[in-house]
This record gives structure tokens, sequence and C-alpha cells, in this order.
């Protein structure tokens, strides 16, 4: 008998971080008697005097956001990094710390609190988009910032504090250590075979065609082949770009039309406004060239059956290795089915 990747138990390779996923597409007849989330009402007013992200209104430091009108950044109130940190490293025999500097912002993504990336139109994530790249470019030029990691924490089940329409931005001395490995890995295959990694993956997937769920010109949205999360995808340029500050105009729109399109099928999926992080890998701010890097923006969403019952990483996916029970194959047919026009607009 043979091996068939949607019935038998097998593991997936992930080549950007060299790491393995248990895949198990049998377990998807089990019934399901577990935790049921309680579903939770988004709807939400344009301004909320309460919202400390709202414009006009008073953050808990005490400043008093302006009346900005399009995206707009500030250093993070309560920062997990801070750039005054006092340069000191600590080795006791086995117990090793080192000092790590950094800035974390805070990005608000629209003024309207009642939006969402999915909700506003392209020209407005492309505002966003723009945002980023100043803000890659600004932090990233800091001598002793070497990595800019951009993402969004959406929807409380993702720990998001507040629903405004924001993302974050920390900076750091340190090259992360998910960024390590996929370093290693673009470095190893362009050394290898003078090509760039994720152009020969994407020329893979576009091929077989089974897990892509929406190309153009410029950009491509898949279902990564070792997916972990039940409806992960990843937003890659067709052409290889080590930043975000490489983007012709064109491409800029393109990854906007991405980003509304993947964040609108999320929302159609369940009908809920779909929780997930998101966050965008590009080259390190390290003063190197990066020929082997491609920026890509991951979405990690944590639903699985509907709107209230999320994925858990427990038991075997903490003590050995991630596991997943549909396979990308699956999740990306699920995914291609459903419209690009927002449930709430039909």
């Amino acid at each position: 008998m043979n091996m068939s990747l949607h019935q038998h138990p097998h593991r997936r390779f992930n080549i950007l971080t060299g790491e393995w996923i248990l895949v198990s597409p049998h377990r998807t007849k089990r019934p399901w008697q577990g935790k049921v989330e309680k579903k939770i009402d988004d709807h939400r007013p344009p301004h909320d005097e309460n919202c400390y992200l709202c414009p006009g209104n008073k953050r808990t430091s005490g400043e008093v956001n302006p009346n900005y009108t399009s995206p707009y950044s500030f250093v993070n109130d309560f920062s997990a990094l801070l750039n005054d940190t006092p340069q000191q490293k600590y080795d006791q025999e086995l117990l090793k710390a080192k000092s790590e500097r950094g800035i974390c912002k805070v990005i608000c993504f629209s003024p309207d609190h009642s939006l969402t990336l999915p909700l506003m139109s392209v020209e407005d994530i492309t505002a966003v988009i723009k945002l980023w790249q100043q803000e890659y470019k600004i932090l990233g030029d800091h001598v002793d910032i070497n990595h800019v990691q951009i993402f969004e924490n959406k929807g409380q089940m993702m720990g998001c504090s507040n629903p405004h329409p924001h993302g974050q931005i920390w900076a750091q001395e340190s090259v992360p250590l998910e960024v390590q490995k996929k370093t290693t890995h673009f470095k190893r295959h362009f050394q290898e075979s003078g090509r760039n990694l994720l152009e020969d993956y994407l020329s893979l997937e576009l091929k077989e065609d089974k897990r892509v769920l929406y190309a153009d010109d410029y950009m491509v949205i898949i279902v990564p082949y070792w997916a972990v999360w039940p409806f992960e995808a990843m937003i890659i340029p067709k052409k290889r770009v080590a930043h975000l500050n490489e983007f012709s105009t064109s491409q800029e729109k393109s990854f906007a039309k991405a980003i509304k399109h993947l964040t609108t099928i999320y929302d159609n999926l369940f009908e809920t406004s779909f929780p997930y992080s998101a966050g965008i890998h590009q080259a390190p701010t390290d003063g190197e060239d990066h020929p082997e890097w491609h920026l890509h923006m991951s979405f990690y969403p944590p639903l699985l059956r509907s709107a209230i019952v999320k994925k858990f990483m427990v038991g075997y996916e903490l003590f050995a290795e991630p596991q997943r029970d549909i396979t990308a194959e699956q999740a990306a047919n699920r995914l291609k089915e459903l419209s690009n026009v927002h449930y709430t607009k039909r």
C-alpha cells in the first residue's frame, strides 16, 4: 500500500526553518467535545472616547494623540524593549544573560475605531505599508538596531488588548531566533544554487497549484506546504525583494490587495472578525548585504472548526513538535472557495 499525504500520518519539512511538523489527516473524522469559546461581539463605533488609540484621546502615559487622519505611529507606552538599557552581560557558569536594547512602536492603521484591514480600502492599506517602510528605514538606520519586526495581533483570542486597528514594531539589537533560522536556510540555498529559496519554492507552488489562494503579477498567497496553524497562509512577492523599501509602486499596491484579499476570505470563512497573528519577515538591518533574503508575510490564525473553536498548541506540540489534522491542501481548498467580497457587504 502506498502512503497517501491525504490519508496517512506523515511529517512535512519547513524549508525556511529546518523544522518538521507532524500531519495526521485521518484525525479530522473525530468528534469535537472540547472547549468552545464564546463568540465575541465585534461591533464598534468609528470613535471610542475610552480608546487610548483613537485620535484626540489621552493615553495612559498622559500623552494626547493628535487628530490623525492617516496611519499614525508612536513609541509604545509599555515597551518590551528600551533604548537606554545598560549594556552588560551576565555569565555565571550555566546561567547566561545579556542586556537587550530596542525600540517598540505602535502603528495605528486608521483613525476609524470600527475598521479592520479587510474593511479598509486598498488605498488605505497602501498608506499603512508606506508607514511600515518609513519605520523600517528609520529604525533600521539606528546603529544599535539589527532587526525590525513588524507584526499585528488581531482579536482577543490572540491577546490583543485594544480592538482599534493597529499593529506593532519591535526593533532590537539582536537578530531574533526565527529570523536567524531563516537566514541560515536562505543563505545555504543561495550558496549552493545561486538562486533564491522562495523564488524556487513559488515556482513549484504555482506549477502544482494545490495550495495557491491568489496570484497577480506581483504577489502570491499560499497555504505553505509545511503550515502549522489550521488556516495559515503566506504572502510572497513573485520577484525577490529583501525588504519593504525595495517595493515598486506597483508592488506596494499589489501587496495591499493581497492583504485585503486574504483577510477578507479569513473573515468570510466563519463569518466573524477572524483572529490571527501576522508578521513580516525581511532582511536584518545589521549593515550587511542580504542577497539571499526574500520578504514574506505570514498569518497564523488559531480558528479550526468554527468562529468559536480554537486550535490549542498543547501536549505533543509543546513537548515534541507541531502537529495538525487538516492538511495544507484541505485548508487551501476551503479558503479558495470563499468570496473576496466581505460577508458584511453582501
